[in-house]
């Protein structure tokens, strides 16, 4: 029977709600500073999040909402260029302190430490972003607690294919078996299970109707102690909230 050797996480919308309060208004921060008079909604910022990647992201839009925009580069260079502002408005907004970590991921991440369960990351968003919230929000020195960063575009192909959670396990030199993975979202789901991995699923509200047909167990959050997750799909046991222990029984059985 596998043990549960390493948990592997996601970032946007599973370490924290990055996505409405952060991406996107950093986002909308780098087309002002642009001198574009654009401005992704709430709501169609979810529509633009079924595809994955913020330069991905930007692509789309301008095919789809500005198709008369006159560039005067190609679509992948200016999307590149309006992305490296944006990740500079976000890291700012990270610094100030306003994308706090979801219930439960500080706990369960200690608990992991101490259990001797290896970490790792595997996420679209770009090694920066990765950076500044890990060490904003979890801890100065905490980008040292995850033994592989998966991130951005050190793999051509981004969620839902396969290739990024591939990568870290090739990295850690352990089988998908050996591992759970932790995700939000349908796309990072399928990412998941197409590399063999056992996912838990913590939805937030850009991914509340997503279909999780296939995750080890669906959750509202990692929940606290004293503050309980919701059951969406699966069998959490006598548990109240996400540990190592039912990370270890979901991952065993």
């Amino acid at each position: 029977m596998p043990k549960l050797q390493a948990l592997i996480f996601d970032v946007d919308g599973t370490l924290a709600d990055t996505e409405r309060d952060g991406h996107r208004i950093a986002f909308n921060r780098a087309f002002a500073e642009s001198g574009l008079d654009w401005e992704w909604t709430v709501e169609r910022y979810g529509e633009l999040l079924e595809t994955t990647g913020g330069k991905e992201r930007l692509q789309r839009y301008l095919q789809e909402d500005q198709p008369g925009y006159p560039l005067t580069t190609d679509a992948a260079t200016w999307a590149a260029t309006i992305h490296k502002l944006k990740t500079k408005h976000y890291k700012a907004l990270i610094q100030a302190g306003s994308i706090p970590l979801r219930p439960g991921v500080r706990r369960l991440i200690q608990e992991a430490r101490d259990a001797g369960v290896r970490l790792a990351i595997a996420t679209t968003t770009t090694p920066e972003n990765v950076t500044a919230l890990l060490e904003a929000a979890l801890a100065p020195d905490s980008l040292s607690w995850f033994e592989v960063i998966a991130a951005g575009d050190i793999v051509p192909a981004k969620k839902p294919a396969p290739d990024i959670y591939l990568y870290a396990l090739e990295k850690m030199g352990l089988k998908p078996e050996d591992c759970l993975a932790l995700e939000d979202s349908q796309q990072g789901l399928k990412s998941a299970a197409q590399a063999g991995l056992k996912t838990v699923i913590t939805l937030n509200d850009y991914t509340k109707n997503h279909n999780f047909s296939g995750a080890a167990i669906v959750l509202d959050q990692f929940g606290e102690p004293d503050a309980p997750f919701q059951i969406i799909a699966g069998n959490p046991g006598e548990k109240s909230y996400f540990d190592i222990a039912l990370a270890r029984s979901l991952a065993e059985t």
